[in-house]
């Protein structure tokens, strides 16, 4: 039988099930990008939320580009498992706070309704980076991206995420609703401050006075999210299934730990959110900082080395000592200088369960997955760490390394001559570039520091910063990734 709220009381001994009544909700959050992440976090958080102090806050799906999601848990009722792994064992969930499904290309005009709703208080974002349409560099909107161009000629049907916030807040105003808050749940720096830049801007494209309006009135406070969360597989899929003796479609497999940070700025109210591993705060930024600089930089710059080396997961990657040492130095010596915390906050306890999560051999978090969207990434995870290491004159040589990595990777051949699929906005550019500069270290490296919506005006023209790039590149290119590391981060004695 397949999993759904008719069979839900079949669920075999030990699988965890909803602790409230699901029948009673109502939709108060919209989410845009129903994926996995998010389906292993806030919709986990909001699930512990209503067991705890049940409220209006069901969860409605949106996806903006593919159908699989909707097609897996439509027919679930929207009930879906996390199974949290590690070394002891498995523990599987059933989350009940998602109560409808909806895919935008398919019909925008039943998202704009639903965003329109009275009772939709929040809504809530994981659309990647490349999902905001902007400028990673700067920040700004990129009001020549098609989708953009696309929703102002074409307000009622958009395509963005820009697009469709902006016409329902027009909508509700018109209503005489009170707007929504809009929850930035990526990993962007200050990403409540990013989509409400992006998004006033977008509201000025439509009307200059809707901009300053939106400036006034729209609440979009910055959160900091963390829990690893692998792509599913098939066999993910059996064994959950057969743990539950139900089918499930698309479970999701995560990691024990998970973390929230979220500044406490939501006037028509929200969930019970305080809950273990979620804290509301008066200022996310250092804890934001924190996480992108020692757990998504070190993430990028595994990823790109363990898959040069061969290493298929994160686990694979960090089990050769090497790796795990250049890590630690990565976080103790380049990173962890870079940040600036509250009292009470404890880095080398965060590091130490970094390094214990990345270790976890029950996630097989794949180097290829994170590799993907390098240009969307590099900037937050290790260029603005960078920037800081220079400004203080301090050495960079872990961080040029993950940077190096980053542009073998993207040559698009591994170090066995065979075809690396490189997925990324930018691929297509990416591909043309490496054809052109061939296996070699400086014209690769030249060509790709001109690409100023990842790296920017200024670190192009920082010598000490293109010398250590381009010294890394050239050692990965004639050492290959595995000897490059062992001799960054050599065995003690």
């Amino acid at each position: 039988m397949r999993l759904s709220p008719d069979t839900l009381p079949s669920l075999r001994h030990g699988a965890q099930r909803p602790g409230y009544d699901r029948a009673a909700l109502t939709t108060g959050i919209v989410h845009l990008g129903i994926g996995a992440f998010h389906r292993a976090h806030q919709a986990v958080y909001t699930d512990d939320a209503l067991a705890r102090s049940f409220g209006p806050w069901g969860i409605a799906g949106v996806s903006l580009r593919s159908p699989d999601t909707r097609d897996a848990l439509e027919p679930q009722g929207g009930l879906y498992t996390v199974a949290v792994r590690d070394a002891a064992g498995e523990r599987l969930r059933v989350i009940g706070s998602v109560t409808q499904l909806l895919v935008a290309p398919e019909d925008p005009a039943a998202v704009l309704d639903l965003l329109t709703r009275p009772s939709v208080r929040i809504v809530t974002l994981t659309v990647t980076e490349k999902g905001y349409c902007h400028d990673p560099a700067t920040g700004a909107l990129n009001e020549a991206h098609p989708d953009i161009v696309h929703d102002l000629a074409n307000p009622e049907s958009p395509r963005s995420v820009p697009g469709f916030l902006v016409e329902a807040l027009i909508r509700r105003r018109a209503a005489g609703v009170e707007p929504f808050t809009v929850l930035s749940c990526d990993n962007l720096p200050s990403n409540g401050d990013t989509a409400a830049g992006l998004l006033r801007r977008y509201a000025e494209l439509r009307d200059p006075a809707l901009g300053t309006w939106f400036a006034g009135n729209v609440a979009c406070p910055n959160s900091m999210v963390d829990r690893i969360v692998p792509a599913t597989t098939d066999a993910d899929r059996d064994r959950v299934s057969d743990g539950l003796g139900l089918r499930d479609s698309w479970p999701v497999v995560t990691e024990p730990f998970s973390q929230w940070v979220i500044e406490d700025r939501f006037p028509t109210g929200r969930p019970a959110w305080e809950l273990e591993g979620a804290e509301l705060v008066p200022d996310v930024h250092p804890y934001e900082t924190m996480k992108l600089r020692l757990l998504n930089g070190s993430h990028s710059t595994l990823a790109y080395l363990g898959y040069l080396a061969g290493y298929e997961t994160v686990s694979d990657t960090m089990a050769d000592p090497a790796f795990a040492r250049l890590i630690r130095g990565l976080m103790d010596e380049e990173a962890g200088p870079t940040l600036h915390m509250p009292p009470g906050a404890d880095l080398g306890h965060y590091k130490d369960a970094l390094i214990e999560r990345f270790r976890n051999p029950a996630l097989r978090h794949r180097t290829w997955q994170i590799a993907m969207d390098g240009t969307q990434k590099l900037p937050q995870r290790l260029l603005g760490t960078i920037r800081d290491r220079l400004a203080a004159g301090a050495p960079i040589d872990r961080l040029a390394l993950g940077v190096a990595a980053w542009m073998r990777y993207v040559s698009g051949t591994d170090e066995a001559g065979r075809p690396i699929d490189v997925r990324d906005p930018m691929a297509a550019r990416l591909a043309e570039l490496a054809a052109e500069a061939g296996p070699d270290a400086d014209r690769l490296a030249t060509a790709l520091f001109g690409l100023t919506a990842v790296f920017g005006d200024d670190l192009p023209r920082d010598p000490r910063f293109t010398a250590a790039v381009t010294d890394a590149l050239r050692r990965l290119y004639a050492e290959g990734a595995r000897a490059v590391v062992q001799s960054v981060a050599p065995a003690a004695g």
